[in-house]
């Protein structure tokens, strides 16, 4: 790296300075990722944890000893106390009225978007959800389709990879009125890092809809403040905000809108009263009721030293360096042209750090306008040691539209008899006829630095012919 290099940067982007003490915490808390000579960007895929969490952590358990919640034991109630008070944190961190939201621990997202989706009374009502979503959320549709229920989905529209507004405010206006209504969208893309308005929230329950807000992506370098914006069901995983714990993550839920939810069964943890012989059951009150079994007690308490942790630095500071990082990596990287002029990659998303996260996903591209396979650039980044994410990141809407696969294609590959009952990667390539199917994503975050990210440009350089 230059220090001309550096200085150009600092010009154009003089408010990097302020973040300047997450420089300190790296040599500190996140020595080994210098350490080990790693360039890490990769946080959309999952946050790097502070040495100090773990130390904390540690401690606690260390010096005490923890049993089972369900039980009033000493041991019991001392893990009880640990639980409900870092259930009392999460709310307390995104900001949210107790009286009005309550935390449900799951173990990712994933989980409390499966809470949500197998217990939503669809029946006659509506399912809309945006092209740009997980996996996870796109899921729900299979619920809400065995159930009779309405899917649709809005598109997102190219070069930004933005929702089709005019649409979206078209199919919100015309909610069922025999059933409830479901709208689901991500606060950010973990595809193209758009991040989707969250005035939508109060425009969709003014129509009648409850709001299914993915917030996974969003809230690693985001604050979602709950007071402010209320939708109705948050699903996060804490992994992505600050590394560790793994395992954990939560839904919080409005108490309104929870109590439209009927689950399909019951287990242990989630009932007051249950019996074979009666072959009857009574689902606890609130939180209890969605949370299936024992729940990660040990581990639960490293939420809250997570979030704590998240608070002492500060969301500002992590946003500003997120936001100038990713316009220096956007401006040089689209910037770059092989030697006849042909660009270098093709960005999916917006252009510059404006109304977007820190993931840039693109696909590389030779003298010829041919694209590199998305595992070559994969492989030749790990040969660097440069950890980046490549594939669709389970987001399929996204990446349809992005690369160009039509419906039409699709259609045909489905219906194929050879694909009846399963299909690999390699036959999905076949069927869209070469196209790419993926892409590759650089994502940067808490605590990457202007070294990391020169690191990749350099990377992206020894590409060029």
């Amino acid at each position: 790296m230059s220090s001309n290099e550096l200085e150009t940067f600092l010009k154009q982007y003089p408010s990097y300075k302020k973040t300047e003490a997450l420089d300190k915490l790296r040599k500190t808390d996140y020595f080994r990722l210098d350490a080990g000579e790693h360039v890490y960007l990769d946080y959309t895929g999952g946050g790097i944890y502070a040495e100090s969490q773990i130390q904390k952590h540690h401690k606690l358990l260390n010096e005490n000893v923890y049993g089972n919640p369900h039980s009033s034991n000493p041991t019991s109630l001392a893990a009880t106390e640990l639980v409900e008070g870092t259930r009392e944190y999460i709310l307390k961190f995104f900001n949210a009225d107790p009286n009005e939201y309550l935390a449900i621990f799951t173990s990712n997202a994933s989980s409390a978007l499966k809470l949500v989706g197998e217990s939503y009374p669809f029946p006659n009502g509506r399912y809309l959800l945006t092209f740009d979503n997980h996996n996870s959320v796109n899921g729900i549709r299979e619920f809400a389709h065995a159930r009779g229920a309405e899917v649709t989905y809005i598109p997102v529209m190219l070069p930004e990879m933005r929702v089709d507004a005019s649409q979206l405010d078209l199919e919100l206006a015309r909610p069922s009125k025999n059933g409830y209504n479901l709208f689901a969208y991500p606060a950010q893309s973990n595809f193209s890092s758009v991040k989707h308005p969250l005035e939508w929230i109060e425009k969709a329950h003014t129509h009648g809809w409850d709001v299914l807000l993915d917030a996974a992506a969003y809230v690693p370098t985001n604050k979602l403040d709950l007071s402010k914006v209320k939708p109705d069901f948050v699903p996060i995983s804490f992994y992505k905000i600050f590394g560790y714990p793994t395992g954990l993550g939560a839904l919080i839920a409005r108490k309104s809108a929870l109590s439209k939810l009927h689950r399909p069964w019951f287990a242990g943890g989630t009932i007051t009263v249950a019996s074979v012989q009666g072959d009857k059951y009574y689902l606890a009150d609130g939180a209890p009721a969605f949370e299936d079994g024992t729940l990660d007690y040990l581990n639960i308490p490293a939420i809250e030293i997570g979030l704590k942790h998240i608070e002492s630095i500060g969301y500002d500071s992590i946003s500003e360096r997120v936001r100038t990082l990713t316009g220096w990596l956007l401006q040089n990287l689209t910037a770059m042209k092989h030697s006849n002029g042909e660009p270098l990659v093709r960005l999916f998303g917006p252009a510059t750090s404006e109304g977007r996260g820190g993931a840039v996903t693109v696909n590389f591209y030779d003298k010829n306008g041919k694209a590199f396979d998305h595992r070559f650039i994969e492989s030749e980044a790990n040969k660097v040691n440069i950890s980046l994410r490549t594939g669709c990141f389970c987001n399929p809407g996204a990446g349809e539209v992005a690369l160009g696969i039509s419906r039409v294609e699709l259609d045909v590959c489905f219906t194929s008899p050879d694909h009846k009952d399963k299909m690999s990667i390699d036959d999905f390539r076949l069927c869209i006829d070469g196209k790419s199917s993926g892409a590759v994503r650089i994502s940067v975050g808490m605590v990457t630095n202007f070294n990391d990210v020169q690191a990749f440009l350099t990377f992206a350089r020894g590409l060029l012919s």
